[in-house]
């Protein structure tokens, strides 16, 4: 896998603590797109993230390996959502993986869990391949 900072490094605000960023790797000889945020993701350090889902908005499938957040609120939920289905509206697919607690419990909670295909790791999403992602009643 080719791997990127894209310049997407911290993206707190002044004066925080934590750190996030995001690094997105491609794989080789496929269309996907590894997109992995680190950290807490919510409302003061989504841009990363925000703009790493945009600038690969033309790949055929992009996975968020979530192994490395620790938090995420609505927001971060959220764009994740629309990213899905702006995604879903070009054809293409965006998956998870990796998600651990707390976050799995946000998405389990909000009912998002059922709306993503959702993977152990990295490893086994790119195993799924293609279009392994999407759900049936997306592809119709």
């Amino acid at each position: 896998m080719d791997s990127e900072r894209d310049g997407l490094g911290d993206g707190s605000p002044t004066g925080r603590s934590d750190r996030f960023t995001v690094e997105v790797r491609s794989t080789w000889g496929t269309e996907t797109v590894v997109i992995a945020p680190s950290g807490e993701l919510d409302h003061d350090t989504v841009e990363p993230l925000r703009t790493a889902l945009e600038k690969h908005e033309d790949a055929a499938r992009i996975v968020v390996d979530c192994a490395g957040l620790d938090f995420c609120d609505s927001t971060g939920l959220n764009l994740l959502l629309r990213a899905r289905a702006r995604a879903l509206e070009t054809g293409a697919v965006l998956d998870l993986a990796g998600v651990r607690p707390p976050v799995d419990r946000m998405f389990e909670i909000t009912g998002a869990r059922q709306v993503f295909r959702v993977y152990a790791d990295v490893d086994e999403a790119l195993a799924a391949g293609g279009t392994g992602g999407a759900r049936p009643e997306d592809l119709t």
